[in-house]
């Protein structure tokens, strides 16, 4: 069954672009110009991903993607922005994308984004318990627990999390890291990995709890007990 992807933006040429490109490659489309339009379709036939422009008429992307998040919808979002500032990639992924574009964006690039996406969407074929120190993951629920404190994960916060659990006490470069989650390298100064690092440690330290995931300066990232030894 192919996938069905919602694509929002005001820009009649995008949206004609993105309809075109992406029908074929064999993916169901279909077009909001709205925010409001956008969050009505969700209701009425949920997407299995979302590419959503910031600047909508009305409800912007941005609210959007809050409003999708706070009702419980993890659908990857795919945000895209005409701005091209650091700040304003943070706050697409604060409100909860899993990725973002900034226009004019390249077709090839997207399409690598998308399927990296719902790949990622797929549920594990065999739930397991994932166990380190006094954090658990479980892969079925996609729930995280630390001690008996429990939270709740996003898409990627899960993907990136499942990795480094996979792989305990392993130095994981950045390179590595970007290919496993994202499933494509970023070029340029992207700071999304370390955005994600931080969403990461402020769920797993909210009350508090020893540190577990470690940066190693000019290497990358580590799930261990201490920073040392």
């Amino acid at each position: 069954m192919k996938a069905y992807i919602l694509v929002v933006d005001d820009d009649k040429h995008i949206t004609e672009v993105l309809r075109r490109t992406l029908a074929y490659e064999g993916y169901s489309v279909e077009i909001a110009r709205r925010g409001d339009e956008a969050l009505r379709k969700v209701a009425e036939r949920p997407p299995d991903l979302i590419v959503l422009d910031i600047g909508l008429p009305g409800i912007s992307g941005l609210e959007v993607c809050k409003r999708l998040r706070e009702a419980g919808d993890q659908v990857p979002i795919l945000m895209l922005t005409a701005k091209d500032g650091v700040p304003d990639r943070v706050e697409g992924l604060d409100t909860g994308a899993d990725d973002y574009l900034v226009k004019p964006m390249d077709l090839e690039e997207l399409l690598a984004r998308v399927r990296a996406l719902l790949r990622r969407r797929n549920p594990d074929a065999q739930p397991e318990l994932l166990r380190f120190a006094d954090l658990e993951l479980d892969t079925g629920t996609r729930m995280a627990r630390r001690g008996t404190r429990e939270f709740s994960l996003s898409t990627t916060e899960y993907e990136l999390l499942a990795l480094f659990m996979r792989r305990p006490r392993q130095v994981l470069t950045r390179d590595i890291i970007m290919e496993r989650v994202w499933g494509y390298d970023f070029e340029g100064e992207s700071n999304v990995l370390e955005v994600y690092i931080g969403y990461l440690r402020n769920k797993m330290e909210a009350e508090n709890e020893a540190r577990l995931l470690h940066t190693i300066r000019g290497a990358g990232y580590v799930l261990r007990e201490k920073q040392d030894g």
